[in-house]
């Protein structure tokens, strides 16, 4: 239940936030925002997890969606906005330079985040260069709208990814709250769970990924936390495998948990795996 390495792991988001906000960088007064993301920014990180992941959002343009918003709305959307000179391509390209000035050739661009090796007492990171977006649900005028905020990216085939790390984490905290403090060191009970799974072959490696077992665990009544790790686990299982897990969401409550058709949920058969394999494990205890 214990969290992993911290002191480290601060020592390397501040590193990487230096290197984002140094002067003379590409972006400067472009209003950007560099913020953490993922286990170690939400404190359910444990040992076997050595990642940093840190978010650059750029403010000075964004993505949107419209679909909520009626047609005479939408107009009006379209008549006070135009097109962005400084886009995510742009704004990517020159977040690679910045990481590459400081950190040189243990910067490397993959898919959807830029990593950064390890090195010494630098642990590895992943950088996600992030445009807002906003999904509006008002627009009347620029002085009168409503959206949900969040940040929007795009793979190297040009692919959108949409999503809501900020929702996520204060979602996070306050189940831990609403549990008595009992939220995330079972989070991260079940991450151990999968790190055993793994190197006992119950399960392959990528099938549970962390955002999703907080996901999954953030569904879970919170009368079923307390007492007892043991009984917390025990209730918190028997409840997930019985439940309707079609109607679970994200902790972001944006989304759906299981869904098919979308770059942001877990698949249905991966999280069947993953609970079949938990109990696989606890009965061979």
């Amino acid at each position: 239940s214990h969290q992993g390495s911290v002191t480290q792991s601060s020592d390397t988001y501040n590193s990487i936030k230096l290197a984002l906000n140094a002067d003379g960088v590409p972006y400067s007064g472009k209003d950007c925002e560099v913020f953490l993301q993922g286990s170690y920014g939400n404190d359910t990180n444990i040992f076997s997890e050595s990642d940093v992941d840190v978010v650059i959002k750029l403010g000075a343009c964004f993505q949107h969606d419209l679909s909520d918003l009626p047609e005479d709305q939408q107009k009006l959307f379209k008549a006070s906005h135009s097109d962005a000179t400084y886009t995510h391509v742009d704004f990517k390209n020159d977040v690679v330079k910045s990481l590459k000035s400081r950190f040189g050739s243990d910067v490397d661009v993959g898919e959807k985040a830029i990593a950064i090796a390890a090195n010494g007492n630098r642990r590895k990171s992943d950088v996600i260069a992030a445009i807002q977006f906003k999904r509006f649900v008002k627009f009347t005028s620029l002085s009168d709208q409503s959206f949900e905020g969040g940040i929007c990216f795009y793979t190297n085939t040009g692919q959108q990814i949409v999503n809501y790390p900020k929702q996520h984490s204060v979602n996070l905290t306050s189940k831990h709250k609403a549990t008595s403090q009992w939220f995330k060191p079972m989070t991260r009970i079940l991450k151990n769970m999968r790190s055993k799974m793994i190197e006992e072959n119950i399960m392959e490696k990528g099938v549970a990924p962390s955002y999703y077992i907080e996901g999954l665990l953030y569904n879970v009544p919170d009368s079923l936390f307390g007492k007892s790790y043991q009984q917390t686990f025990a209730e918190a299982i028997n409840w997930m495998r019985s439940a309707d897990r079609s109607k679970f969401i994200c902790a972001n409550a944006q989304y759906y948990l299981l869904r098919a058709d979308s770059p942001v949920t877990w698949r249905t058969e991966k999280c069947d795996s993953f609970l079949n394999g938990v109990v696989e494990l606890w009965d061979q205890w």
